[in-house]
């Protein structure tokens, strides 16, 4: 029992110094996950009003065109958003009503 004990002990040790040795990679991978999810939320709810553009979604959400350009092509591969006409050089996309498995998103 006493080397259970230690053998566990060992391994709390070792866990505690690997989550201190990549604080820093957990900090960033965490803050840019929030931005993510705060960035397809602004995205869904402009798209919830009517379809979009890239730069229309880009100008009404303030964030990049080449960011949304990569959200939609999340989308579209996950069945949840749909190309729908032309509007000048531009498709217009809107969401197709499908939830994701992550309805925190």
């Amino acid at each position: 029992m006493d080397r259970d004990n230690q053998s566990r002990t060992e391994k709390e040790d070792l866990l505690k110094r690997l989550r201190n040795e990549r604080k820093e990679w957990i900090t960033l991978a965490s803050a840019r996950l929030r931005m993510q999810k705060k960035e397809l939320r602004a995205i869904k709810e402009r798209l919830e009003e009517g379809a979009g553009t890239v730069p229309q979604i880009a100008a009404a959400t303030g964030i990049p065109a080449h960011r949304v350009l990569w959200y939609f092509a999340a989308l579209k591969k996950y069945g949840e958003l749909a190309e729908n006409e032309k509007d000048g050089s531009y498709y217009r996309y809107s969401l197709t009503g499908k939830p994701t498995e992550d309805a925190s998103v």
